[in-house]
């Protein structure tokens, strides 16, 4: 296993929709244990494999806690297949490190995926589960964190980070 690059905003990979798997092989085995290292490397809940550079529909998630152990989620190409009630909450991203912003989401989710033996699976999310489901799946959608909020505030995080792109590249 692997710990692999996080791709970080712009980056054009996050902005591609991903494509299905086909092939339920080793190198996508791989990818999945990979994936599953470098989330907990990072740390993060939920990884999408676009977010390492791999434009696939592949996304892992586990939102266990130090009180509650859940399992680990393992998603192939998923789709959301039911949705109820709405919250808003703060959500972060690997892909836009230290940045956080109150994202509406669906309270709860129900997605059908396949797991990473091919076998047909269905989960029910509520809470950071529900949240979690639909960020990963927006990943792989091509749909990011930024495009999830109000214009004012998405134009506002677009000049903050070119500002500290030119700081970062004067300051090299």
């Amino acid at each position: 296993m692997a710990v692999l690059e996080i791709k970080k905003y712009p980056d054009k990979v996050l902005m591609q929709k991903a494509s299905l798997v086909e092939e339920f092989d080793g190198r996508l085995q791989k990818l999945i244990d990979d994936m599953i290292e470098t989330m907990y490397a990072a740390p993060g809940v939920g990884l999408a494999a676009n977010q390492v550079g791999i434009p696939k529909q592949v996304a892992v998630i586990d939102v266990s806690t130090e009180e509650q152990k859940l399992p680990l989620i393992t998603l192939i190409n998923p789709v959301l297949v039911h949705f109820e009630g709405e919250t808003e909450n703060e959500e972060g991203c690997l892909s836009f490190p230290g940045y956080y912003t109150i994202v509406q989401r669906h309270e709860k989710v129900v997605v059908r995926a396949l797991d990473r033996n091919c076998n047909q699976i269905e989960i029910e999310g509520s809470g950071l589960l529900s949240r979690a489901l639909q960020h990963e799946i927006d990943h792989l959608n091509g749909v990011l964190l930024i495009d999830r909020i109000g214009r004012l505030k998405r134009d506002f995080f677009k000049k903050r980070f070119q500002k500290e792109r030119k700081r970062q590249q004067v300051n090299l």
